[in-house]
């Protein structure tokens, strides 16, 4: 399977985010949300890791079983704090030997109620990678800067570390360019020319999108705020103000020269469909 970073330097390229179901009607849209996307020739797909590995085995197994069935990498993302180093390099292990090229390295969310494990930062994780097969290594950026983060100077320079020993980066989700545009500038200015891919999340539920964004320290412009408040109530036109924020974000990035696009799927494709529509692909 290709590598992501090789991807990259022939061209932009489009990727899907999906989330490891854990119900029978779960999996069932699953599996129709990758197989009808896959009609859109991704570039590549990712799966996400549950908190603390709680659905870790779920995330392996369709991992490993979508890189094998479909033409495009996957690439799982993986959270190392609450984790021990040989359990860690054994999954890396299991990756390997399923022809899994590419890794997303996370340190995930501490928790006060559990064992921190062997790992604290992402580029710990990063340095057992690169021990442990020739993988392209991917890591996360926050252009609003991590919610955690002491100031935007100390962020800024310790991203740009994180991404010198990265192949890659991808952004956590946001709704204004300009939040992209100024993190690359910064990691210019300081030298790091490493690629980061934006994240884009076509929502599709008012309430929940508040509380992710809350979460990660996103901000909700005031005027998509009125946007979303006028929809709250009604799902599927929640549904097509989320592709239409979507789709205006997208051709932004694509005009400030974003190396990819990454389109958080949530295990549906209408949304998926309906950006690609918009933007004529």
């Amino acid at each position: 399977m290709p590598r992501i970073d090789d991807l990259l330097r022939q061209g932009r390229t489009w990727s899907f985010e999906f989330f490891p179901p854990k119900t029978e009607d779960g999996a069932r849209e699953f599996e129709v949300a990758v197989r009808e996307l896959a009609g859109l020739d991704p570039s590549y797909v990712s799966v996400t890791y549950g908190a603390l590995g709680g659905v870790r085995h779920l995330t392996r197994d369709i991992v490993l079983r979508v890189n094998a069935e479909y033409a495009f990498p996957v690439m799982p993302h993986l959270t190392c704090v609450g984790h021990r180093h040989a359990e860690i390099a054994s999954l890396l292990g299991t990756y390997r030997d399923g022809g899994v090229e590419n890794i997303l390295a996370l340190a995930g969310d501490p928790r006060d109620d559990a064992d921190e494990g062997d790992f604290r930062y992402a580029t710990d994780l990063v340095e057992l990678i690169r021990a442990t097969g020739d993988f392209a290594v991917g890591v996360a950026a926050f252009p609003e800067v991590h919610p955690r983060s002491r100031d935007r100077a100390s962020d800024r320079r310790r991203l740009a570390d994180k991404l010198a020993l990265a192949d890659f980066g991808l952004s956590q989700f946001f709704f204004d360019a300009e939040h992209y545009r100024v993190m690359m500038e910064e990691l210019a200015d300081l030298d790091c020319d490493t690629p980061v891919v934006p994240g884009v999340m076509p929502f599709t539920s008012v309430a929940g999108t508040r509380r992710m964004a809350a979460v990660n320290g996103t901000e909700i412009p005031a005027d998509l705020a009125r946007r979303m408040d006028a929809v709250a109530d009604d799902p599927e036109a929640t549904r097509r103000l989320g592709v239409e924020v979507a789709a205006e974000l997208v051709a932004r990035l694509i005009e400030l020269g974003a190396p990819g696009i990454h389109l958080y799927a949530m295990n549906r494709a209408a949304s998926i469909r309906d950006i690609y529509a918009a933007l004529g692909r």
